[in-house]
């Protein structure tokens, strides 16, 4: 993780705000990656961690943030997968005679 320090900004007419700034000049790559680790930590610290949620669409490995209550899918494309994988089964178990 890229080191940083705090940064008092105060604009005329406007509230001071902090901020975090890389200490020195670290490559943009590892700020960005440091970003990223921080936003990551920020979520699974916040209120929304209780909504993420597996997509159980199959063959699908995303995770999704569940922002309505009839939310299944991580995409559109997920509950068509996963509409179409039921209907193959119950096609094959017709065919095959078992319940």
């Amino acid at each position: 993780m890229v080191p940083t320090v705090p940064r008092l900004s105060w604009e005329p007419d406007a509230r001071p705000t902090l901020r975090l700034r890389p200490a020195g000049s670290p490559p943009a790559a590892d700020r960005i990656i440091a970003a990223l680790a921080r936003a990551a930590l920020t979520f699974l610290d916040g209120p929304d961690r209780a909504k993420l949620r597996a997509c159980p669409a199959p063959r699908c490995v995303r995770y999704f943030v569940k922002d309505h209550a009839r939310q299944e899918w991580c995409a559109p494309a997920c509950g068509n997968r996963a509409r179409v994988a039921r209907h193959h089964e119950r096609r094959r178990e017709g065919r095959d005679g078992a319940p």
